[in-house]
C-alpha cells in the first residue's frame, strides 16, 4: 500500500506535524506488524523524526539550519533556492518507523516531521506500509 499525504505550507522554511496522518494511513492498511516507509518526492523539503512534545525543539532546528545555511549566501543555483537544496540533503528525505500492533512504534516524544524549506507550497509526502 502506498499512499500520500498532500500538505500546504504558508511560510519558506515550516515543520508540520504529519504524525497522525501517518498512523491513519497505516491503521487504513490494515498491516499489524512491519515497516512504514515517508518518503518526500521534493529535493527542497524533507522529513524527519524529532520531538514532537515541545515546539519550542522544531523551532530551534528550523533556526539552527537558518543560520548555519542561509537564504541569501551568494550560491552559484540560478533559482534562488540553493539553501532549501542543502538543507534537504542534511535533513534527509525518507524516514522509517516499525509498525508494532498496528500503531507506529514511536518514542514516547516522537513525532514525524515534513520539513518545507522553499515554501510556501503545495507538497506530497508518500508513505508505504509493508509487513502482515
Amino acid at each position: 500500500m502506498t499512499k500520500n499525504i498532500n500538505v500546504k505550507t504558508g511560510s519558506r522554511t515550516e515543520f508540520v506535524n504529519i504524525t497522525l496522518d501517518v498512523q491513519k494511513l497505516v491503521k487504513e492498511s490494515g498491516i499489524k506488524n512491519g515497516v512504514c516507509y515517508v518518503y518526500v518526492p521534493h529535493t527542497t523539503a524533507g522529513v524527519t523524526i524529532n520531538e514532537g512534545a515541545d515546539p519550542s525543539v522544531v523551532q530551534d532546528i528550523q533556526n539552527m539550519l537558518n543560520k548555519l545555511i542561509p537564504h541569501d549566501a551568494g550560491y552559484r543555483h540560478m533559482e534562488g533556492n540553493s539553501d532549501a537544496h542543502i538543507k534537504t540533503s542534511l535533513v534527509g528525505s525518507s524516514g522509517t518507523v516499525i509498525i508494532e500492533g498496528g500503531k507506529l512504534l514511536l518514542g514516547t516524544w516522537q513525532a514525524i516531521f515534513f520539513c518545507e524549506f522553499d515554501g510556501p507550497r503545495d507538497r506530497k509526502i508518500m508513505v508505504k506500509a509493508m509487513g502482515e
